[in-house]
């Protein structure tokens, strides 16, 4: 049986997958996945300052930014009828690097007809100690 995408479980379950589709795009070093979730005016928020969409794109140039992640915790806030605010609890491990990070993100994603595109994303990392 699936989820109704209008309920609670269902809208969750359907940002939350393209959620998971930009981890993807890091993973796989898919620039071309990476933009079309992105709203032209992204905006990152990171430890490291603020992105553009482009930034968030030129982390790819090299290839694979991600190797491996997990994402736990998730939970949806409605911030209007075209927009939602998914936060979760993200675990990973860089490309190229052995020490897995732990962060927790939220993303606001922008109804875009019959999708939706991510408009707005900060990363906190986890404190550990």
């Amino acid at each position: 049986m699936s989820k109704d995408k209008t309920s609670p479980a269902g809208m969750l379950s359907e940002i939350l997958a393209l959620e998971e589709s930009v981890w993807q795009a890091l993973i796989s070093g898919d620039m071309a996945a990476d933009k079309k979730a992105l709203h032209p005016d992204f905006l990152g928020v990171y430890p490291s300052g603020f992105a553009a969409r482009q930034d968030h794109l030129d982390q790819l140039k090299q290839g694979p930014s991600i190797a491996s992640h997990f994402l736990s915790q998730a939970r949806l806030l409605q911030l209007g009828p075209d927009y939602v605010c998914l936060s979760y609890h993200a675990r990973f491990t860089r490309a190229g690097a052995g020490v897995e990070e732990a962060m927790y993100v939220s993303s606001i994603w922008q109804r875009a007809g019959q999708s939706w595109v991510n408009v707005f994303s900060q990363d906190t990392p986890e404190m550990t100690g």
